[in-house]
């Protein structure tokens, strides 16, 4: 191995007490494969084993806490405990590789489909549609309903430890529904959950408080529970950088396992006109409330020198997703020195070379600039 990616190799221990042998992590990516009712296929299993070997922790594909919250047809869930065979051989094969397993945990809330809502219409903090032509126009959850939807984060992370994974990564982030309740664009609530920052801070850290209090009471071993975020909105009114910042100083304080900010580019600056910041966002977080937290980088990264520079900046973990699309033995090269052999872009023939899974793949083929696609 190359001496100067000795720092990707060093363990790493969360506050919990789970241990990753190194400071690579799988970023969740959406599948597309399981059942109808959210039920691990061979298709999964053989996607996961394909890339789990070299990682320090493999994080799933968000797991659905409530079949009010679907998005697609074939998304994997964790909200009925007949699915608790399939999760339990998913964390067995994530484990036989060597590797750590978490579960990304989410409701749709707005950007639910209604074609798979028994009611025909999703829920969310308020009656505002998301902005995109032809949006659904979300119906305000009732108190009663927000309760609960805390409750199946809860039940959710209970069938995670059952099946035995190491831990939940509580889905914020990519303007789902705890997002949703966190900005000022989908919540117009005037009661307790929504009109100041502080009350649209309150959904998010209620579920945090009743995830921990389901570890604390069914963990018989060290268990993460990390959280991910957008930083930004691009809607106005929309999060904002300032809003996240004061955010993340609260997340810091629920002796959390990590924060996880979802970005599209490590080194991506501020977006919106109000900030001045050249600053890096994963770097502003990190510097803002890194010596509280453990905070978890991504974006971007594709070669062992990126990594490298990104943990430079005192970031203690990378996530990856496109780099293990790509080149499933990522880490394995690295670590036997032959990085120059990475592959580094994704030619059309491969799909069924690199185990890419349908849905997957036809989002990666179709979106223009998303991935280098090579003939």
């Amino acid at each position: 191995m190359n001496n100067n990616y000795k720092s990707i190799f060093e363990p790493f221990e969360f506050p919990s007490g789970v241990q990753l042998k190194n400071r690579v992590i799988m970023a969740p990516m959406t599948l597309g494969a399981s059942k109808s009712n959210g039920a691990v296929t061979e298709e999964e299993l053989a996607y996961y084993i394909e890339r789990a070997q070299g990682v320090g922790a493999v994080i799933t594909s968000s797991a659905l806490v409530s079949q009010n919250g679907k998005l697609m047809e074939n998304g994997f869930g964790v909200d009925d405990d007949v699915l608790l065979p399939g999760l339990k051989t998913l964390a067995n094969t994530i484990h036989e590789q060597g590797s750590k397993a978490f579960v990304q945990i989410f409701h749709g809330g707005r950007s639910s489909n209604p074609a798979l809502l028994s009611g025909g219409q999703p829920l969310s903090a308020s009656t505002v549609a998301a902005e995109p032509e032809g949006s659904a126009t979300p119906k305000a959850m009732t108190e009663e309903e927000i309760e609960d939807a805390i409750e199946e984060f809860a039940n959710a992370t209970r069938r995670v430890i059952e099946a035995g994974f190491d831990g939940v990564e509580i889905h914020g982030a990519n303007g789902f529904l705890i997002q949703q309740f966190f900005s000022p664009h989908s919540n117009r609530r005037e009661d307790q959950w929504g009109g100041t920052l502080e009350k649209r801070m309150r959904f998010p850290l209620e579920i945090i408080k009743r995830v921990k209090e389901v570890v604390a009471k069914y963990a018989k071993s060290p268990f993460v529970v990390g959280y991910r975020f957008s930083p930004e909105e691009r809607e106005t009114p929309g999060i904002t950088m300032e809003d996240t910042l004061q955010f993340v100083d609260v997340l810091a304080l629920q002796n959390l396992d990590y924060v996880h900010l979802s970005v599209d580019h490590f080194w991506g600056e501020p977006r919106r006109e109000e900030s001045n910041s050249t600053t890096s966002r994963v770097v502003m977080v990190q510097e803002r409330v890194g010596n509280l937290v453990p905070v978890i980088g991504v974006g971007g990264l594709s070669t062992p020198d990126d990594v490298v520079k990104a943990l430079g900046t005192g970031i203690p973990l990378v996530a990856m997703g496109h780099a293990l699309i790509m080149e499933p033995k990522w880490v394995e090269k690295v670590q036997s020195g032959q990085e120059k052999e990475i592959r580094t872009t994704l030619p059309r023939t491969a799909q069924k070379e690199l185990v890419v899974l349908d849905v997957m793949w036809g989002m990666i083929t179709n979106i223009p600039g998303w991935f280098p696609v090579v003939d």
